[in-house]
């Protein structure tokens, strides 16, 4: 199936908000993160849509490579099958063009192309973007309303986009997170939006897996 464009992506419940401008100075949120493989087990992808976004990944980015080589810097990041191209084209032409060949890849159903057609960033701010995207995970495991896991974050010159199948009041306080982290200019959310009733059904099999683990381990001490 070819991926949606841009356009029509906005049209649906998928929602791309974009161009939230953020004030220059904002308190430093410290903390630390939670990752690796304990997360699959409260993923809110099917295995089956984790496993493929693994793939699209390593596809699409061995595909830039061979196609454009030292012409563009390019990320590439799927979530429940829909990509975020981020990082920095030579022209508009190149990122077009990198947009029609992760098209290309398996899976895909949709693209949100955010390369940006500038000079490489310094490794400043490479560093700096790094240390952002550990800020914002830090503050979303720091946040008791929110499960860090449900979301995807990437940070490329000062813009943090946040990803992730999420409810409204999710996406609106982990926008309130980011913004509040020094040095982030821009948070552009590239979330699928659920209701809370869906959100409740897709917690329901993990707190019986931990519930069964619980009494489990108990017994194991009696």
């Amino acid at each position: 199936m070819k991926p949606m464009t841009r356009r029509t992506l906005a049209t649906l419940s998928t929602a791309v908000a974009l161009g939230v401008l953020l004030p220059a100075c904002a308190p430093l949120v410290v903390g630390g993160a939670a990752v690796g493989t304990a997360l699959v087990a409260v993923d809110r992808r099917t295995s089956g849509a984790q496993l493929d976004d693994q793939g699209i990944e390593l596809r699409a980015a061995n595909r830039l490579r061979e196609q454009f080589g030292e012409r563009a810097n390019i990320a590439v990041t799927s979530y429940n099958r829909q990509v975020l191209l981020t990082g920095e084209a030579a022209n508009a032409n190149v990122k077009a063009e990198a947009e029609r060949v992760v098209a290309g890849v398996d899976n895909v159903r949709s693209i949100v192309n955010e390369i940006g057609v500038v000079n490489s960033p310094s490794l400043g701010q490479r560093s700096n973007d790094t240390i952002i995207t550990g800020q914002v995970k830090a503050g979303m495991v720091d946040a008791k309303d929110l499960s860090a896991s449900a979301f995807k974050v990437v940070t490329t010159r000062g813009t943090v986009y946040l990803m992730g199948r999420v409810t409204q009041r999710e996406a609106n306080r982990a926008t309130d997170i980011a913004r509040n982290i020094s040095g982030v200019t821009r948070v552009v959310r590239v979330f699928e939006i659920i209701t809370e009733e869906e959100l409740a059904k897709l917690a329901s099999p993990v707190k019986a897996e931990e519930d069964a683990a619980k009494r489990k381990a108990e017994g194991g001490n009696n």
